[in-house]
């Protein structure tokens, strides 16, 4: 086999005296898309900051092209031809599209950033990733979450790279643009580029990677080529153990006192007169394509969107919260995991304990004094009931892997003890392991008699951890299916509003 083109030996790094990575030697190969596999928190992410000048290693060597390197910081790794897309977007949202595209090398004339040259190169771009519905004069904080990662991708290729890192890259995107990525590397790959490719999604991984290696417990498990190994065996490298059922176990269908009930709730032009009632102790999925209108209602749910039209009632309350305070401090609380944890779910440079306790201050103080004790005994029931995986409480919430993140998020609105809890697909980016925990989680809490409304871009999670799972199409209900017509041919079907021609 060729030499190849990255080669890390002995690589070891510490946080905090946590070993993230110990004794790593990992190597990949010009011309081939090589998966990184493991649980949020096994190494993946310090991997690829290493490989991509973000980190030093405490100990060991990186070698490119059989020579070995140190880079200064992710600028001059890119200027060698490592680019990476991290899972945390790196826009700035405040600059356009084309900006953001040409940040670090700007086109110039006469000194000056030529902003004609600029908007043609991002135009370029935008086509070969098939945006060229985005207008490269946008401000990036008007875009959605999928055009923005999209753009991500774009900017990345920008770079003209020979190594690709790809952190769950298409974790939020649609699936048309998943298909773009998709045939993205298989040109890179033609090419001669290395993609190396983090995600969650097994089937991902199965269509697009030649190599894959398995990361846990900051140590290099094993590297195989594609289909040397079965799913099951990959799973149980990741994660050390066989694993149980994917999803836990349905009650039988039965009859439900409704918690919400809405009727033609319209909201501009996202939402078209929604009618629908969740049950106590009942998971309600939401189906569809993105950009439905499924993150509308949730959000209209919660008090976040004014103008909302329609009947509303949530369990004593009639009509909408006004705002998400009253949401989540009414007679019927409601909590919602909103759609991008870095972002809407956390306040990333505060700690573990300060974020866990941001929605339930008044649970642990009295008027405008914390009690400490109360406060401290809150975090770690917290940390307790989830599983969160950390050194100290007292850490940034950032220093936390993708999935112990989520788990704090959901930490934080458990805190409040609500009655109905709007879920904005909430395993996006999270490993199989946690994303079972959260499964089990979701059925407990229903039993506990809490009502859950969740979205999910995964087919399977819907089919799984519904019981009944409704389809929106253009701001409509166009399907409500329950028990065993919970079934993935019939989502596809009312989610491209097709379910005359599948009948």
């Amino acid at each position: 086999m060729q030499r190849p083109i990255v080669e890390l030996s002995d690589v070891s790094i510490s946080f905090a005296g946590v070993k993230a990575l110990e004794g790593v030697d990992f190597s990949c190969h010009a011309g081939t898309t090589h998966g990184i596999l493991g649980e949020n928190g096994a190494g993946k992410s310090t991997l690829i900051k290493i490989i991509s000048g973000v980190l030093k290693p405490d100990t060991g060597t990186i070698a490119l092209n059989g020579k070995t390197v140190s880079f200064s910081g992710p600028a001059e790794a890119a200027d060698a031809g490592i680019v990476c897309m991290f899972q945390e977007l790196s826009l700035i949202p405040d600059l356009s599209v084309a900006d953001n595209i040409s940040l670090q090398r700007p086109p110039r004339r006469l000194g000056l950033i030529d902003k004609h040259a600029q908007i043609v190169r991002a135009e370029e771009l935008l086509s070969r990733v098939r945006c060229e519905d985005v207008d490269p004069r946008a401000m990036v904080r008007d875009l959605s979450l999928s055009r923005r990662q999209m753009i991500e991708v774009a900017k990345a290729l920008g770079r003209d790279p020979k190594v690709l890192i790809l952190d769950e890259a298409t974790s939020a995107l649609t699936q048309r643009d998943v298909e773009t990525i998709y045939g993205l590397l298989d040109e890179l790959r033609d090419d001669g580029v290395c993609s190396l490719f983090i995600s969650h999604r097994m089937h991902e991984i199965d269509a697009l990677c030649d190599r894959l290696s398995v990361f846990r417990n900051g140590h290099h498990v094993e590297t195989f080529a594609k289909g040397e190994r079965s799913d099951a065996e990959i799973v149980r490298l990741m994660i050390g153990r066989d694993v149980t059922a994917k999803f836990p176990p349905k009650p039988a269908p039965r009859e439900r006192a409704p918690v919400v009930q809405l009727d033609d709730l319209r909201w501009q032009d996202r939402l078209k007169g929604i009618s629908l009632t969740l049950g106590k102790g009942e998971i309600l999925g939401i189906g569809g394509l993105d950009g439905q209108g499924q993150k509308e209602l949730l959000l209209a749910l919660f008090g976040v969107l004014k103008g909302v039209g329609g009947t509303v009632t949530v369990g004593e309350n009639n009509g909408l919260a006004p705002s998400p305070h009253a949401a989540k401090t009414g007679r019927n609380r409601i909590a919602l995991i909103p759609e991008d944890r870095k972002t809407e779910g956390l306040m990333l440079s505060l700690s573990i304990a300060d974020n866990i306790i941001a929605a339930a201050l008044d649970k642990v103080s009295s008027g405008a004094v914390i009690d400490r004790a109360r406060l401290d005994a809150a975090v770690q029931d917290g940390m307790d009931r989830l599983r969160i995986k950390a050194g100290s409480t007292e850490d940034a919430v950032k220093t936390l892997s993708g999935g112990n993140q989520q788990k704090v998020v959901l930490a934080k609105w458990l805190m409040i003890s609500p009655d109905v809890i709007l879920m904005n697909d909430p395993t996006r980016g999270i490993d199989v392991g946690t994303k079972q925990e959260i499964f089990r989680m979701m059925r407990a809490l229903a039993d506990e008699g809490k009502s859950i409304l969740f979205y999910s871009s995964d087919y399977a999670e819907l089919i799984g951890c519904s019981d009944r799972a409704i389809v929106l199409y253009d701001g409509q209900v166009v399907s409500e299916l329950t028990g065993d017509a919970i079934t993935e041919e019939a989502i596809v079907a009312a989610s491209l509003n097709m379910q005359g021609e599948m009948a």
